[in-house]
């Protein structure tokens, strides 16, 4: 099995978003193919960016960027869980992938956006940019959630629905591929 980490980049208070994560982390869960663990970047609390030296260099001086290194270096593959925030990313998303290099290189990562009407697709495109920096491999396949306010429960919950659920199927079908593909180059970085 593979270790799969689920990031739910969304720190704004009051966040609806996390009725998305754990809907995708439940489908993910039963997937036998990975082990899931979730990474929520509220809790983790990272602070801007603040180790004087080049990650690249892993020289961290951090008790925070150690753990946070650490975290990132075990795992196999991602999916990132954003909202969309001015055509873009979180903020907290791209500060976190900020403070590692190495511990990103060659491991795929799928996305699963929510907002209005694109459904967070602009923040996916965005994340692509800094994802192929770091060398990660941002799967094509993903999940867009338009309007996903409709798709909350009166408690709180995301009810997936048929569009949704296939495309979370596809996207994990298509993450495990990429796993297995470069476990090789994670292995000899």
């Amino acid at each position: 099995m593979y270790s799969l980490k689920i990031i739910i980049a969304s720190t704004r208070p009051g966040r609806k978003g996390i009725s998305v994560a754990n809907w995708f982390i439940e489908i993910a869960k039963k997937d036998s193919n990975f082990t899931v663990e979730v990474l929520d970047l509220e809790k983790i609390n990272l602070p801007f960016l603040d180790e004087p030296k080049h990650p690249k260099l892993q020289q961290y001086t951090k008790e925070h960027t150690k753990e946070w290194s650490k975290t990132i270096d075990a795992a196999d593959a991602f999916v990132f869980v954003i909202p969309e925030y001015n055509y873009s990313m979180p903020p907290t998303l791209s500060n976190a992938i900020d403070f590692l290099y190495k511990e990103w290189n060659y491991k795929p990562v799928g996305i699963v956006s929510y907002g209005g009407i694109s459904g967070g697709l602009r923040a996916a495109q965005m994340s692509k940019l800094q994802i192929t920096t770091v060398k990660m491999m941002p799967m094509s396949e993903g999940v867009a959630i338009p309007f996903f306010e409709q798709h909350i429960d009166e408690n709180g919950k995301f009810i997936g629905y048929e569009a949704a659920d296939k495309s979370a199927e596809v996207l994990l079908k298509e993450l495990l591929k990429w796993t297995e593909a470069l476990k090789p180059m994670r292995n000899n970085k």
